[in-house]
């Protein structure tokens, strides 16, 4: 059988045991191990046997569960609850002052976590129903949330990106420090649209009133204030002696989690059930995120064996005539197109054996070692574009898990539509301008 005709029914396969609702890691371990063994016999089992050693020495691996455990101590010790109340405070009397608060709470809760949903579940529970008791128009409290929400996969420590370098080959470190200038590029647009929108309609997101902000003294804002200066420090104190060179990446994601701990048990919020809850989720996503990169890469190795990679290569350069550009562009396509219907990492590690080597080997006139770090941050904003997409945008779903009732999900539908524009032109300046996220990995020169 042709080389183009096994990758072809390995790839159907796939969608089709998907489409039955089984976890993804199982679907695409089972389609890799069959086909090795179908394709090379007995021999075939060394293929995961290998994968896995691989995945078990990736030293950098150690940073998930450690950025995964962080972001659950924040979020049970009420730390970012404190930190918007921060927001709430300096921002409130400034329309639509609370939406670029809740914008700005998720871009420093997605560099304490790495997870969308970790955003999406602190948006909810904190800035949702404050948000809607201050009159707040519910359809713009809905887009906000869900937009500043999927930061978390984009800034950095990003638990996608992490995903992304195992199966890339490409360092972590580098990829974090590419993707901090296009995701506050995107966070920056949020916040223009929202004070402009506001600005236009007040009444869809009103100041606090006149009453309410007399009711704060500047002790009091100076107060709150230092709940805002805690995430930076924590932030700080992770990064900080890791950029310089101090620390390698996975001691900067210790740091991080004793910083966190310490600061919870300074405040008398770190118990034994805060301890047991994050523990026990942490352990939880970080062996599904193991399982993943485990099949992908099971599944990758059959693809190599296979040499589809240069056959599609071929198909699109060859026999179509394509140039990498347009190459480019329909992968991303593509991935628009998948993630309507697919969270993130499935889409991943289904097309990652073929358009990760495809990108390496075209010509789009960047360094090689930079072309991977490149692409990491644009599948990444497609990814974010993905979540908000009906029908199956994940954070839609999400959204209406949290939401009351008062907000149907038609509503939650057509709040995303301003918010996944300013993604796309975030998408495309990083494409037009590669160095809005190679600029900061080149000039630090981390490894």
């Amino acid at each position: 059988m042709p080389q183009e005709m096994i990758a072809l029914l390995m790839f159907s396969t796939m969608l089709v045991l998907m489409i039955t609702g089984q976890r993804v890691f199982g679907v695409i371990g089972v389609v890799a191990v069959v086909a090795a063994l179908a394709l090379w016999g007995t021999g075939g089992q060394a293929m995961g046997f290998s994968a896995s050693m691989k995945l078990m020495k990736w030293y950098p691996m150690l940073t998930l569960p450690m950025f995964v455990f962080m972001g659950y101590v924040m979020s049970e010790t009420r730390l970012a609850e404190d930190l918007y109340k921060m927001f709430h405070v300096w921002f409130g009397p400034v329309p639509g002052g609370l939406a670029i608060g809740t914008i700005l709470l998720m871009v420093l809760i997605s560099a304490m976590n790495g997870l969308s949903v970790a955003g999406m579940a602190i948006g909810s529970t904190i800035a949702l129903p404050e948000l809607l008791r201050r009159g707040y128009d519910k359809r713009m409290v809905s887009g906000v949330i869900q937009a500043g929400s999927s930061l978390g996969i984009l800034i950095p420590p990003s638990v996608v990106l992490v995903l992304y370098a195992m199966i890339a080959r490409a360092p972590v470190s580098q990829l974090w420090l590419a993707g901090v200038v296009p995701g506050l590029v995107m966070a920056g647009l949020f916040i223009l649209y929202i004070a402009a929108r506001s600005w236009l309609n007040p009444s869809l997101a009103p100041p606090l009133s006149r009453e309410e902000r007399a009711g704060y003294s500047t002790a009091d804002k100076m107060r709150l204030l230092g709940a805002g200066v805690l995430p930076l420090l924590i932030f700080a104190s992770m990064m900080g002696p890791f950029i310089m060179g101090y620390t390698s990446l996975v001691e900067a994601s210790v740091i991080g989690v004793a910083v966190t701990v310490l600061a919870a048990l300074l405040k008398g919020r770190f118990t034994r059930q805060v301890f047991e809850v994050a523990t026990r989720e942490t352990l939880g996503i970080s062996c599904m995120f193991m399982w993943i990169i485990l099949a992908a890469l099971s599944f990758g190795a059959v693809f190599d064996g296979l040499g589809a990679v240069k056959a599609i290569e071929g198909l699109f350069v060859d026999q179509l005539h394509l140039n990498p550009w347009t190459i480019l562009i329909l992968m991303q396509l593509s991935f628009l197109v998948m993630g309507m219907f697919l969270d993130d990492t499935a889409m991943l590690v289904i097309v990652a054996p073929l358009y990760v080597p495809l990108v390496a080997r075209l010509d789009l006139g960047l360094p090689p070692d930079q072309v991977l770090i490149w692409y990491g941050v644009l599948y990444t904003i497609t990814c974010q574009i993905a979540y908000l997409t009906p029908p199956f945008g994940y954070n839609l779903f999400l959204m209406r898990a949290f939401a009351p009732p008062e907000i149907s999900m038609a509503d939650i539908y057509r709040s995303v539509g301003p918010f996944v524009v300013l993604m796309v032109i975030s998408l495309i300046l990083v494409m037009v301008f590669p160095q809005i996220a190679l600029w900061l990995p080149t000039s630090l020169s981390v490894k």
